[in-house]
């Protein structure tokens, strides 16, 4: 039992290490990274800090799951409801077309409605990150077993009671599955804003294609991967903690 948790912490570790190596001082990389360059070109991106690069990036990528994941459970809830379940067709659609829609048309939508920045960037994450929130949230209220839910009526619980003590928790590991899939997926696709002048990762990501620098391209790429596998990590960990079959198994 102590092998596969020591395991699963330095899967998070090495990463976590190497991210804020770069984050406090990325200079200490630039050897690594000057092999991607010539002489000339810097090998390190200095326009901006990498903290401060870290924050408006992960800003973004949290505000826009977190309005995306109040959405989502709402409607998940009033589709699995009586009063909702004729509606399941179209809600579902409109969360498919989030998705479907791609996140770049999306910013060439909203930008001259809302201007450039982090505004178009946020509308583009909630549109693309509130699918698997949703899918999940209906799927978990849905598989809840329905002996589960005549033994909470047979207790005297209201249906808001069963949802709050019985439902949600028993779906709880399936939504944040959810929530985690979307985040990942976010912290990519949150390197377009950069297209329409909002903060992070993809300004740097930008600038090395823009002149044809490698190691500017690599230390994007590198730090949003990073940042994707630790919290892919950290909430798959909360999930495997919430599912109390699996719980038992590590």
């Amino acid at each position: 039992m102590k092998v596969p948790s020591a395991r699963s912490w330095l899967g998070l570790g090495l990463p976590l290490l190497l991210l804020l190596l770069m984050t406090v001082n990325i200079e200490w990389l630039a050897p690594l990274f000057r092999h991607f360059v010539d002489e000339r070109t810097p090998a390190i991106y200095t326009r901006d800090s990498v903290f401060n690069l870290l924050l408006w990036h992960l800003t973004a990528v949290l505000l826009a799951i977190a309005a995306a994941t109040l959405v989502a459970l709402l409607g998940g809830i009033w589709v699995t409801r009586a009063g909702g379940r004729e509606f399941l067709p179209l809600a579902r659609a409109i969360a498919n077309l989030g998705q479907t829609f791609p996140p770049v048309a999306v910013l060439a939508l909203a930008v001259p409605a809302l201007g450039f920045g982090l505004t178009p960037t946020l509308v583009a994450l909630f549109l693309y990150g509130m699918l698997p929130i949703y899918e999940n949230t209906v799927t978990g209220l849905q598989q809840v077993p329905e002996r589960v839910c005549e033994a909470a009526r047979g207790m005297g619980m209201s249906p808001r009671q069963q949802l709050w003590s019985v439902e949600l928790p028993l779906a709880l590991p399936l939504i944040v599955a959810g929530i985690r899939i979307s985040l990942v997926i976010s912290i990519g696709t949150a390197t377009i804003g950069s297209t329409v002048a909002a903060k992070g990762f993809g300004e740097v990501i930008i600038a090395g294609l823009l002149t044809d620098n490698m190691a500017f391209v690599l230390q994007g790429g590198i730090m949003v991967a990073l940042m994707a596998i630790i919290i892919d990590t950290l909430l798959l960990r909360l999930e495997r903690r919430l599912s109390p079959a699996v719980s038992r198994k590590l």
